[in-house]
């Protein structure tokens, strides 16, 4: 059984994302639905690209991701479906899925964009506001259905990109920037784990210092400023049973010095 992801800004008070299951499920209704977020601040396509890059590979493959962060909307923007590895991708171009695009030509694997402009795979009546109903969720339920996705629409080959945050080598380590405040208020850098190589290290950010990596949370008291490597293999600061976020006045993009201590 085929899998479809759902990722927008749209929230939950509204019924703009069970709206969308709605159409998803009444051209097929033994398709799964997956909600990955619908909490993505409105019109941010950054943080919806980094949150939709966090969770869709641990889905399987042949899974298809319907992301609608979408300020663009009623605009000539164009709609697009990918082939990335193994997963498929449906939503705005304009820059969402930006890191799989970015991580499949570092590794030498084939994408493939399509133009959504076949309007055989769209509702009947098509709005200027909400292309996440009339648009995204047919092609997508149509897609994971079965339909080729070159029969959608129009090849195409430049895909909108947008820059991603992406940590920079200094003297004594790197600078590394707030990728990702999360529901807790854990900030998440853009530093892979992986760069650090084992060695110790001391993390600065908005004034604080934090001596050493903790193993975990709970390694430290209640409200102790910690760093430690989040689930996903990146540097993240956090304040123990409380937000980091809140605590540091921190945000996305702000700076955070990490320097080698061996």
């Amino acid at each position: 059984m085929r899998i479809i992801t759902l990722l927008t800004d749209f929230g939950t008070k509204d019924g703009f994302a069970p709206t969308m299951k709605g159409v998803i499920w009444s051209i097929n209704p033994d398709l799964q639905i997956a909600d990955i977020t619908h909490e993505v601040s409105p019109q941010n396509v950054l943080e919806g690209a980094i949150a939709l890059w966090r969770a869709a590979p641990f889905y399987p493959a042949g899974t298809v991701h319907i992301a609608v962060v979408d300020p663009g909307v009623g605009t000539s923007r164009r709609p697009m479906a990918a082939r990335i590895g193994t997963h498929y991708f449906v939503g705005p171009d304009n820059g969402l899925f930006t890191p799989f695009i970015e991580d499949a030509r570092k590794a030498g694997q084939k994408c493939t964009f399509v133009a959504l402009d076949n309007p055989r795979y769209w509702l009947a009546n098509v709005s200027h506001t909400f292309h996440g109903r009339d648009i995204f969720a047919p092609a997508g339920a149509h897609l994971a259905s079965g339909v080729r996705m070159e029969d959608m629409g129009t090849v195409f080959t430049d895909p909108v990109l947008i820059p991603m945050p992406k940590t920079e080598k200094t003297a004594k380590g790197f600078r590394a920037h707030i990728s990702v405040v999360d529901a807790f208020g854990n900030l998440t850098t853009d530093l892979p784990a992986a760069d650090l190589n084992g060695r110790p290290v001391k993390v600065s950010i908005k004034g604080q210092t934090i001596d050493s990596l903790s193993p975990s949370y709970g390694h430290k008291q209640a409200g102790s400023l910690v760093a430690l490597i989040d689930s996903e293999g990146f540097l993240e600061v956090a304040v123990v049973n409380g937000s980091g976020a809140k605590t540091l006045g921190a945000k996305v993009g702000d700076v955070v010095e990490v320097e080698f201590t061996d």
